[in-house]
């Protein structure tokens, strides 16, 4: 028999009243479905933002409902679940390659970032966003901290302890956007740098910001 679907995205029975009022801990399940959703890859940023806003103003349970009809059903009571979305992520690397964050990736709660002499690119433009703050706990030595914002999200690095390091920020333009991300690097940095800036133009894009010359019979 078929019945509507539950704040966690699987099936109730029919006995269960649409209009039932939504507590906090539904909301609570249904961010966890949407968050493990965009984890997977099943909905863009722009969806989970939209998504996460209706689900902590939901009056009702049928009206959370909603939100994960078209989600794999998935369990977030046993904690399984939840723990795709990461508290903490460790980088850990030492003369190692460069190690890279791009795309459509899921920014944690906390970024531990353990490295000696090696590379690391974070790249926020694609990332799939699911708290307003993520604190960078570093402990770098040497080469580079690359951090790639977009406008919303902003780096306070006033926390971090410099040691023969320097920080270089351009922070991509507000344009008036409210801040969606605020990543806070604390820390050390020893013998090394840190950067932040807004993705590099296409060559499209380079070319539309060419000043326009008029020729000689123009």
């Amino acid at each position: 028999m078929s019945g509507e679907n539950s704040p966690t995205g699987k099936r109730s029975g029919s006995g269960s009243s649409p209009e039932l009022r939504a507590s906090h801990a539904d909301r609570d399940r249904v961010v966890d479905v949407l968050r493990i959703a965009a984890g997977d890859g099943l909905l863009t940023a722009d969806e989970l933002d939209e998504r996460l806003e209706a689900a902590l103003s939901a009056r009702t349970v049928s009206a959370l409902a909603e939100l994960t009809a078209d989600l794999p059903a998935v369990s977030v009571s046993t904690g399984t679940a939840v723990a795709e979305i990461k508290d903490v992520l460790r980088i850990n690397g030492v003369h190692s390659g460069a190690v890279k964050r791009v795309g459509r990736w899921v920014v944690p709660r906390r970024l531990e970032l353990a490295t000696a002499w090696c590379e690391v690119t974070l790249d926020f433009t694609q990332a799939a966003i699911t708290q307003d703050t993520l604190q960078i706990d570093m402990n770098m030595a040497g080469k580079k901290l690359t951090l790639i914002t977009k406008p919303g999200i902003v780096v306070d690095a006033g926390a971090l302890s410099l040691v023969h390091s320097k920080i270089k920020s351009r922070q991509a333009p507000d344009h008036g956007t409210p801040i969606t991300l605020r990543v806070e690097l604390v820390g050390t940095m020893m013998h090394g740098r840190v950067v932040v800036r807004p993705p590099r133009r296409t060559f499209g894009q380079w070319l539309l910001r060419r000043p326009t010359f008029l020729s000689a019979g123009d």
